[in-house]
């Protein structure tokens, strides 16, 4: 494991042990939110059989896709992404994979502009059993297409993670990280990346070691949030970057505190205002960025005693905004009416486990909201209307 990994895994242990743990009683919790959660069917796409691995929703030009994968009975898995232009009935894309693992993808992060979908999909092999990652590009006829790229483009020696993507007017982005910290992918039209890795302020420095975990669109450009470990420190602190042409960046800071703090996921609101969502200490903590600064919102939930806590999705519609979180035992969805300064539970449509094999995200737009969830025996999304009430 690198020194980055020891770093950050031993942060984690802390914060999952108690450090950084607060005294003050906890008021209490307002009745869940009920929202009016109806089942989707999905079709299996040709060729395949077994359960359906949905993973992540992306949206635009009046166009809804869900990307993710299918697995049989003996656990082998093909990429699968469907569309759909009213969120109810849905059609299998055709997947035209080229390669050993991206034939057996599991599609698990997208990004939508003009109506076509790109995506990015991973599978777990090779002598060091780390994730063999492809991209995806639409072609004119719908159908998805594995993009050729050399291995080093996401893999190789320096390679860590290959985390999130998402597309905006300039065209889609990939964060991710490198030995050297944090590190982005660029297309105009996903047909092609190019990686940018040791770039000034986006990189590691002798300042501290960079993460990056999620990436979205801003109106003026992209903004990338994870963290950082300064120099001499163990735990991480909220990060985040800016960047007009994602090429030249600049670090805007959210106000650390003396436990483990750190983004994991961002989501922009109807009028540009960006949120963040990630760990504080022992709970979950919201922040909005207004102006150059990160401005801490309301803490909320808490750590089950029995994992790791994290974000699995972040989404916003108008003021709300709806956050899926893992409290180490099950996925917990939250919501916030007013940009992050409170919290309330958001009743589920059924239980949603946490574990290795489980999986669950939130995206919404044009007033509807999709709830993915993968409890490890199947795949199930539920659509609902927003805004939600509360």
């Amino acid at each position: 494991m690198t020194r980055r990994g020891v770093a950050a895994a031993f942060a984690v242990v802390l914060a999952a042990a108690g450090c950084g743990s607060e005294a003050k009683p906890e008021p209490e919790p307002e009745p869940a939110v009920r929202a009016a959660w109806s089942e989707l069917t999905l079709p299996m796409p040709a060729g395949a059989a077994g359960r359906f691995l949905p993973r992540a929703v992306a949206a635009c030009d009046g166009k809804w896709y869900i990307v993710g994968a299918t697995a049989g009975a003996d656990g082998a898995t093909q990429p699968a992404a469907w569309v759909s232009t009213d969120t109810q009935t849905w059609t299998a894309l055709t997947i035209h994979a080229d390669s050993y693992y991206g034939k057996q993808n599991v599609i698990y992060t997208a990004g939508c502009r003009e109506g076509r979908l790109a995506a990015v999909g991973g599978k777990v092999g090779g002598a060091h059993g780390n994730p063999r990652v492809s991209t995806w590009h639409q072609q004119p006829d719908g159908s998805l297409i594995e993009v050729k790229a050399r291995f080093e483009l996401y893999g190789g020696p320096v390679a860590i993670n290959v985390s999130r993507m998402a597309a905006g007017p300039k065209g889609w982005m990939i964060t991710g990280n490198r030995y050297s910290g944090a590190a982005v992918w660029t297309s105009a039209d996903s047909a092609k990346f190019e990686i940018l890795e040791d770039a000034p302020e986006l990189s590691s420095d002798d300042r501290g070691e960079t993460w990056a975990a999620d990436v979205v669109a801003v109106p003026d450009g992209w903004l990338v949030a994870g963290g950082i470990i300064l120099s001499g420190r163990t735990d991480r602190d909220p990060m985040a970057w800016r960047s007009a042409d994602g090429v030249t960046w600049q670090r805007t800071a959210a106000p650390g505190e003396a436990e483990y703090d750190e983004f994991q996921r961002a989501a922009v609101s109807g009028d540009g205002t960006a949120y963040a969502v990630g760990l504080r200490g022992l709970k979950f903590g919201a922040w909005r960025l207004e102006g150059d600064k990160w401005q801490a919102r309301a803490r909320f939930g808490a750590s089950s005693g029995r994992g790791v806590l994290s974000v699995s999705g972040l989404t916003a519609t108008g003021e709300q905004l709806v956050a899926s979180v893992s409290d180490g035992a099950r996925y917990v969805l939250w919501l916030s009416p007013d940009g992050g300064a409170s919290w309330r539970v958001v009743e589920a449509p059924a239980a949603m486990p946490s574990g290795a094999s489980q999986a669950v995200s939130v995206f919404a737009a044009d007033g509807r909201l999709l709830l993915l969830a993968d409890d490890g025996q199947a795949g199930r999304v539920w659509r609902s209307a927003t805004p939600l009430p509360g």
